[in-house]
């Protein structure tokens, strides 16, 4: 189930609105034409749980302050 999926990439992944946003982009960047959306969505979550913490971010530590700086 994507919730058990899910449930594994907030272990790297800690904040959820930035693992929603990373999954909604990782999912628009690696989806291919006549496949199923969900399963890109699984294959990302599963990528990211996977994954190292500082694999995922490129991002600097004050990642959130320079978002709220651009807004």
């Amino acid at each position: 189930m994507r919730s058990d999926r899910v449930f594994d990439a907030l272990h790297t992944l800690r904040n959820r609105y930035m693992l929603c946003q990373l999954a909604s982009k990782a999912t628009r960047k690696f989806h291919r034409p006549n496949t199923r959306i969900q399963e890109t969505m699984n294959q990302v979550f599963d990528k990211i749980a996977d994954a190292e913490r500082h694999d995922i971010l490129s991002e600097p530590e004050h990642f959130a302050e320079a978002q709220r700086r651009a807004a």
